[in-house]
């Protein structure tokens, strides 16, 4: 099989972490296989559940709705420093 070098750029605690964790020699093949494992089948294939999943709730307009409602609601803290929950109307 023929191979590419890529270059990925990681927010410097996760690649101290990777380094600690995977060994040298192990490394190309450890971000093989979670690639492998996160990416959709290289035959281009709607069957992957993941997939399937994404597009149920993409479809659902029940939950769209919801998250709509969701997007206009934000974070407020009181005097005493206790976080609650306002909607962004007045």
């Amino acid at each position: 099989m023929a191979t590419q070098q890529v270059l990925v750029r990681l927010p410097e605690e996760l690649a101290r972490r990777f380094k600690r964790c995977v060994s040298d020699r192990r490394r190309s093949e450890f971000i093989q296989r979670l690639l492998e494992q996160a990416l959709p089948p290289a035959d281009g294939s709607e069957n992957d559940p993941l997939y399937q999943a994404a597009l149920a709730v993409e479809r659902d307009t029940r939950l769209a709705a919801e998250m709509g409602e969701w997007k206009m609601l934000s974070i407020g803290e009181r005097d005493s420093g206790d976080t609650v929950w306002r909607t962004s109307r007045p």
